[in-house]
């Protein structure tokens, strides 16, 4: 699933060690859509993903995420954790040629014969 937005907020860091031993790594971090009725949605990445994908406040991101419930002792509780970040400014620099702006024809397009004249004969009909 993806989620469009703006980076509202960072939360701190959270880190610890597992009972097998492992080292963890957990960032939250608060979007806010850009829907007509905006909704804050908490996320997070885990792991080397923080590294991967740094965000700060204020960023247009688009957030592909999983999402996940567990019971516990009666209750339950969900997680949303992403998997993949883009954000918006790169995607938008990525692009070759912007949204709207008609490709120019190839080069021999307008093939012309020896005198400089448009060539007729080699039209397809």
């Amino acid at each position: 699933m993806e989620i469009k937005g703006r980076i509202f907020q960072v939360l701190p860091l959270q880190s610890g060690t597992s009972k097998s031993g492992n080292e963890w790594r957990k960032q939250e971090y608060i979007l806010e859509t850009d829907a007509q009725y905006p909704k804050k949605i908490c996320f997070n990445l885990f792991g080397d993903r923080i590294d991967q994908y740094p965000m700060s406040v204020g960023e247009d991101v688009i957030v592909s995420v999983d999402i996940e419930s567990r019971e516990f002792n009666g209750r339950w509780y969900t997680d949303i954790r992403a998997w993949k970040v883009d954000k918006v400014a790169d995607m938008m620099q990525n692009t070759p040629m912007q949204a709207g702006v008609p490709t120019p024809p190839p080069a021999d397009f307008f093939a012309t014969n020896s005198s400089g004249e448009m060539s007729t004969d080699d039209l397809p009909f």
